[in-house]
């Protein structure tokens, strides 16, 4: 599968800016704005669009709704799945990804098909949330059909007031509090008990709700509908966060791998890390990956999560620590500085960092599609 540039008048003007300004001009300033370059550019690439309205709204009362761009032929036996935005702001990165590819990316062989999902969580982007309008962590949403919701672990609950204090963004010592928890419990234990996943507390970071969610529920029935005949299907889900600034971890959906490890990783041109055996920094509940083989159960799935570094941990976590205290305890109106700050914690205003995302997340979706798509005839 090859890059191309295409000759369309339109598609020309897609790329003006980029090409003048650099890959950093891919991303966009809010949610409405990314929403209509991605159904501009899917459009001049040849797409077919889906859209799954949803019921809440935007900032200036704004339509939301996941977007969904299909390239190639319907009933595919061979899909590459790429999604972005599940955590809300998080989707700026994805967003500018997609993009590039859809200004770029050739129409995929017979038998083959491309999809990109745009934002999955619209109104996290919107109003500059990792959550949705539930404050629901829609990565902790995915629990399989049936199985209960957990209680949360002791240590989540015993922190509880330190990560989720009850009151308005300010100054309370985060920082030294923060520092005596990991003297005291060891790095490793606090971020799998904060990150894992919580079911009980519905103010606080990491909730994964009660059921699942309405946009979780349209997309997942949107897969059964549209990607049904899949006899293989790779799923790229794009993240930002987690790493080293500016580094890309490509992390494995535990039990979902139909591919050896390193034949994969080998064909994505990057080490895969694999929570199965312990390599990850924190292993999550409900998450997307994991529902997919009982939403597709006749596909041979790869799930890959790409993980594209900001700043420290402990940086991120305050970020959405305060950004959380305004939306509970605050006006939860998008314009506070804590907004600004959870934006730049996840999508970084660096010309450099961005350059950097557009380039290696269009590298793997490319080398995705050229794994998937090179065995289709």
């Amino acid at each position: 599968m090859e890059l191309i540039v295409r000759s369309a008048a339109d598609t020309r003007a897609l790329q003006r800016d980029s090409l003048r300004d650099g890959p950093e001009s891919y991303f966009s300033r809010d949610y409405a704005t990314a929403r209509a370059r991605f159904r501009r550019a899917a459009r001049a690439a040849g797409a077919d669009l889906d859209a799954l309205e949803l019921d809440a709204r935007g900032p200036q009362g704004e339509p939301l709704a996941i977007d969904i761009a299909w390239l190639g032929m319907s009933g595919a036996r061979r899909l590459v799945l790429h999604t972005s935005g599940l955590h809300g702001v998080e989707a700026y990165a994805g967003s500018a990804i997609q993009l590039a590819a859809l200004a770029r990316i050739a129409r995929p062989p017979e038998g083959c098909a491309l999809a990109l999902v745009h934002v999955l969580n619209p109104y996290g982007m919107a109003w500059l949330r990792r959550t949705n309008e539930n404050n629901v962590d829609l990565n902790r949403n995915f629990l399989p059909p049936g199985e209960n919701r957990p209680a949360a672990a002791p240590l989540y609950a015993a922190i509880d007031q330190v990560i989720n204090p009850a009151s308005p963004p300010g100054f309370d010592w985060f920082s030294l509090k923060a520092a005596a928890l990991v003297a005291r419990h060891g790095l490793h234990t606090l971020k799998q008990a904060i990150a894992e996943g919580q079911y009980h507390q519905p103010r606080g970071l990491f909730y994964g709700g009660v059921t699942l969610e309405p946009g979780p529920r349209l997309y997942l029935d949107w897969l059964r509908q549209r990607c049904g005949a899949a006899q293989y299907a790779l799923a790229l889900d794009v993240h930002t966060g987690l790493g080293r600034w500016g580094t890309q971890t490509l992390i494995l959906e535990a039990g979902v791998m139909a591919t050896p490890r390193a034949v994969l990783g080998q064909a994505l041109g990057d080490s895969l890390v694999d929570p199965a055996r312990g390599e990850a920094t924190y292993v999550a509940r409900g998450s997307m990956g994991g529902c997919l083989p009982h939403v597709l159960p006749s596909t041979r799935l790869d799930c890959v999560l790409q993980e594209l570094g900001t700043y420290t941990a402990l940086r991120v976590l305050r970020a959405l620590r305060e950004e959380n205290r305004w939306h509970h305890h605050g006006r939860a109106t998008p314009d506070h500085p804590v907004k600004r700050v959870l934006r730049e914690a996840f999508c970084p205003a660096s010309p450099a960092w961005r350059a950097g995302v557009v380039e290696r997340g269009a590298r793997l979706l490319l080398a995705g599609c050229d794994w998937t798509f090179r065995t289709s005839t």
